[in-house]
């Protein structure tokens, strides 16, 4: 007999194609999210499930699903899993890293170019009729020769923004987790201070592709960013990372962009340093109670806001499925799974 998978939603067909090859399969719904009720009915019985970011997978779930042997996430973060409980009832956990890398990178670039330049708000302002002419002061934007990136989470998307950083000559420089997670300690500060000396042998500036970026601490990276731009996954220590006393330390002229979870950023805090003057705008391709947005950030010009689009390219998307799909076809032949969590 043939394992059991639940895919939680249609997948691209050459996904479903080779996962057919191997285990018999049913899918919860072809579009939208699964309903709760339908997620619990789909795990019983199965022996592995492919899931999605929309997909709370809880200890309900998971005792649920007793035959359960492997969650595999089409997505890099994986909030949305009790990672714990799975480890404990000796079931995998895969996420889908390295395939949507360059589709995020773009995405982030698009926004941080659409907020700076004014893209979005130009064309609405063309499309309303109010283009009567070239004019020398028109919807001024921000350039980015010379200015600072400072990115948050410097994994593999992180670094990717950082190569596009070149071609627009950024100073790039970055925290990771641990600077965040030590972020108020006094001995890994002086310690990161330090290592910026270019003359300490404790200096640890990353090269990439040619690049040089400079690690600092979390509050260096948020007074002397020009562009904030945010690629850390949700967890306990980095939700609401960018608040009210975090905008407090950012300049007045600094954007944000944000396209890894919406809750890294209290995004109440945000829309105040926004009405306030105390930020030239934001990029948001994420919000903290997705999908809905706080109101006053619909009203801002100053403010780019996408539908979760980050890894949304064909490529991205079907090489995501792909992979999810190798990950539940290893462990349910008796193999490791390709990226486990």
């Amino acid at each position: 007999m043939r394992p059991q998978v639940f895919v939680t939603r249609q997948l691209p067909v050459p996904a479903l194609q080779r996962l057919g090859q191997v285990c018999e399969y049913r899918i919860g719904t072809d579009r939208g999210v699964l309903e709760r009720e339908k997620l619990l009915a789909g795990v019983q019985g199965a022996h592995g499930l492919i899931s999605l970011l929309t997909d709370t997978v809880d200890r309900e779930v998971l005792e649920v699903g007793a035959k359960l042997r492997i969650v595999a996430n089409v997505a890099v973060g994986y909030n949305n899993i009790d990672v714990a409980t799975a480890k404990e009832r000796h079931v995998y956990v895969t996420n889908t890293p390295e395939v949507l890398t360059d589709a995020t990178a773009d995405l982030t670039w698009a926004l941080i170019l659409s907020v700076t330049r004014r893209i979005v708000e130009s064309d609405a302002f063309l499309r309303a009729g109010k283009f009567d002419g070239w004019d020398f002061d028109m919807l001024l934007g921000s350039g980015l020769t010379g200015k600072t990136l400072g990115i948050i989470g410097y994994g593999r998307i992180g670094r990717a923004v950082a190569r596009r950083a070149a071609g627009f000559g950024m100073n790039v420089i970055y925290c990771g987790r641990d600077d965040i997670a030590y972020r108020d300690d006094p001995q890994h500060n002086a310690l990161m201070m330090a290592r910026q000396n270019v003359t300490s042998p404790l200096n640890q500036s990353a090269r990439i592709d040619g690049l040089s970026a400079r690690r600092v601490t979390f509050n260096q990276l948020l007074e002397r960013s020009d562009v904030i731009s945010l690629h850390i996954p949700l967890a306990a220590a980095t939700q609401h990372l960018l608040n009210q006393e975090a905008f407090a330390r950012m300049k007045r002229t600094a954007y944000l962009i944000n396209t890894a979870r919406g809750p890294v950023v209290d995004e109440a805090a945000l829309v105040e340093a926004l009405q306030q003057g105390r930020l030239a705008g934001a990029g948001l391709d994420v919000y903290e109670r997705e999908p809905e947005v706080s109101a006053p950030l619909l009203t801002m010009p100053n403010v780019v806001l996408l539908p979760h689009i980050g890894s949304a390219t064909l490529e991205a998307r079907t090489a995501m499925a792909m992979l999810a799909v190798e990950n539940v076809i290893e462990v349910l032949s008796g193999r490791s799974p390709r990226t486990p969590v």
